[in-house]
C-alpha cells in the first residue's frame, strides 16, 4: 500500500532538522580583533589562556580553509595580543590577583588554586607570590588563608560543625576535605571545632 506524506505520523513529518555547522571564517587581522574583543568582553582571561582560545579558532579555520598558512595566522595573533594589553583587556597581574581573591572566597585550598591557575598559564612562583601576598593581607599568614578557606568549604558542604543533622560520618567529611586539597591537620582542626568557635 502506498502512503502519502499526509499519512505519516506527525513525529516523522516534523522531525527537527539538525543545525548546520557554521563554516569557520577565514583568518584575518580584522576577524581576530573582533573575535578576540568579543571574547574578552565576556570572559576575563590571562594572556596564555586567551592565546590558546584564539589558536583553537585558527586551527579550526585552517583545517577548513586549506589555503591558509597556520604560522602566518599565528603571527597575526602574536601581533594582536600587545594591542589588547595596551587597551587593558589583557592584564595578567590584575587577572591573577582577581582570581586568587575569587577562588579564596569560594573556599578553595592553596593546592587547588595553584592547579587552576597553572592551567591558565601562570608559573608556580607567580601564583605562590600572589597567594602569599593575598593571605598575608587578609589573614596574616598563608596557613590562616587555608584555614579560612577550609571553613568556607565546610560551611558550604555542611561538614563538621555545620552538619547539624549529622548526615556525614567524620570519615566522609575528612575525605571530602582531603579531596578539596586540605591537609589532614587543617581538616581535623575545622571539622572538630565547635560551631561557636567560628562565630
Amino acid at each position: 500500500m502506498i502512503t502519502s506524506s499526509e499519512d505519516k505520523p506527525a513525529a516523522v513529518k516534523n522531525k527537527p532538522q539538525k543545525p548546520r555547522k557554521k563554516t569557520p571564517k577565514k583568518i584575518s587581522d580584522r576577524y581576530l580583533y573582533n573575535s578576540g574583543l568579543a571574547y574578552l568582553q565576556r570572559f576575563p582571561a590571562s594572556t596564555s589562556h586567551f592565546r590558546s582560545i584564539m589558536m583553537r579558532k585558527i586551527d579550526k579555520s585552517c583545517r577548513f580553509h586549506a589555503d591558509q598558512d597556520k604560522e602566518e595566522c599565528a603571527k597575526m595573533l602574536d601581533a594582536l595580543i600587545p594591542k589588547f594589553q595596551e587597551l587593558g583587556l589583557l592584564d595578567d597581574a590584575a587577572y591573577l590577583k582577581g582570581m586568587v581573591v575569587s577562588l579564596r572566597r569560594r573556599g578553595l585550598s592553596s593546592s587547588i588554586i595553584r592547579l587552576r591557575l597553572q592551567q591558565k598559564g601562570y608559573k608556580s612562583d607567580e601564583i605562590n607570590e600572589e597567594l602569599n601576598k593575598h593571605d598575608a593581607e587578609e589573614y596574616e599568614s598563608s596557613e590562616n588563608g587555608d584555614i579560612n578557606a577550609a571553613l568556607i568549604f565546610a560551611r558550604k558542604k555542611r561538614l563538621g560543625p555545620f552538619d547539624t543533622e549529622n548526615r556525614k560520618t567524620p570519615e566522609k567529611s575528612l575525605a571530602a576535605m582531603a579531596r578539596a586539597g586540605y591537609s589532614y591537620d587543617i581538616a581535623k582542626r575545622v571539622l572538630e571545632a565547635d560551631d561557636e568557635d567560628w562565630n
